[in-house]
């Protein structure tokens, strides 16, 4: 296996921007803004502040701050904006930290590949 090509080894210089994804997620409105957008294929700031339950405001700078990111993207039409997900990555990541809080608290089956686990 190549390890060059996908950085997965501990001196990668792609370490410290994971650091930096995982840092943009560790917010509760961000990570249920990428949980909003996930089963959504856009969504204005109206609807995803009516979703996660906080300010149109408050919402709009958390997205802001995604698209700096670039885990979302916008697409105007008017003078509504509409955002949607750049790619699968940020929703993956989140997808598994929820799976990985169920395990914490107990409430989820193991999803290790039993081959894994003998």
């Amino acid at each position: 296996m190549d390890t060059q090509v996908c950085g997965l080894n501990p001196e990668s210089e792609y370490v410290e921007l994971a650091v930096e994804v995982f840092a943009m997620l560790a917010d509760v409105t961000r990570v249920k803004i990428i949980l909003a957008l996930r089963n959504a294929e856009e969504m204005s700031v109206n609807h995803i502040a009516d979703v996660v339950d906080k300010s149109p405001a408050a919402v709009s700078q958390h997205l802001a701050k995604l698209r700096l990111a670039r885990m979302v993207s916008t697409r105007r039409e008017g003078t509504t904006v509409f955002y949607r997900l750049t790619d699968e990555h940020a929703s993956d990541l989140v997808v598994d930290a929820v799976k990985q809080a169920e395990h914490v608290v107990g409430a989820a089956p193991n999803h290790r590949n039993e081959q894994t686990s003998a």
